[in-house]
């Protein structure tokens, strides 16, 4: 039974996580990397926010080693004239991104957790894109992007919980604009590989033990086979688990 004795990292969010294995996206390149040392769960849900998030916390979750969050973007949406759509207001944000963790935390003494915040948008690219509408145009923005953004990492910083600051990473790249997004919101293959490169880091330099960065996981079943390839010499096989196929991934 050794399938069962592997971690568990879960990707819990709106639309970006459920799309993000699709386009090369970083759910994708995660579960790639993991390959044989971690199971990566996809409990994505397009057009959610945190309010819906939190009445089905006791219905998605397994006692993961890891759970990756994200909300924020939706949530971030200018309020509609009608009162209905996606807007979540700032304060009842935060606290139910604090119900999330404390649900979290309670899960297992092992249990680690990584929040992302809310990413930057590329408004004219959603104007441009499928998502066209007058209230998808205007009713994001970069600035309540930041505002959600910084209250996230706010609070992850007051509960102890991990968090990559996603507004910022992205906008690290001088052509972000042009090449991070799909539609002006989801992200592009290049824009993934900014949040895997993020994640990445934070788990090389997070002190849990056990360690849940991708090198130091031990590779399952890794031991030498007679049913691997022969080398070229006919006297010995090629262990395919150690090739690696990662590039640039630390």
């Amino acid at each position: 039974m050794v399938g069962p004795e592997r971690p568990q990292f879960v990707l819990f969010g709106s639309s970006i996580v459920q799309y993000g294995f699709g386009n090369e996206g970083w759910g994708a390149i995660l579960a790639d990397l993991y390959a044989r040392k971690a199971d990566i769960l996809l409990r994505g849900y397009a057009g959610w926010n945190s309010r819906r998030a939190v009445q089905v916390l006791d219905r998605v979750f397994p006692k993961p080693s890891l759970v990756i969050v994200y909300f924020g973007g939706n949530d971030s949406m200018l309020p509609h004239s009608t009162g209905l759509g996606p807007h979540v207001p700032l304060p009842e944000y935060i606290e139910n991104m604090r119900k999330i963790a404390l649900h979290l935390k309670s899960l297992s003494a092992k249990t680690r957790i990584i929040f992302l915040s809310a990413p930057p948008i590329n408004k004219q690219q959603i104007f441009e894109s499928h998502l066209s509408t007058d209230f998808a145009v205007w009713g994001r923005t970069n600035e309540s992007c930041r505002i959600y953004s910084e209250a996230c990492l706010k609070l992850c910083q007051e509960m102890d919980v991990k968090a990559i600051d996603l507004w910022t990473a992205m906008q690290q790249r001088d052509d972000w604009l042009t090449t991070c997004f799909m539609d002006g919101i989801h992200f592009s293959s290049e824009g993934s590989k900014i949040v895997v490169t993020e994640i990445l880091k934070v788990l090389r330099e997070a002190d849990w033990e056990p360690s849940l960065h991708w090198r130091s996981l031990p590779t399952e079943f890794d031991e030498d086979s007679s049913y691997y390839p022969v080398a070229p010499d006919g006297q010995s096989t090629v262990n395919v688990s150690d090739t690696n196929i990662y590039g640039p991934w630390e």
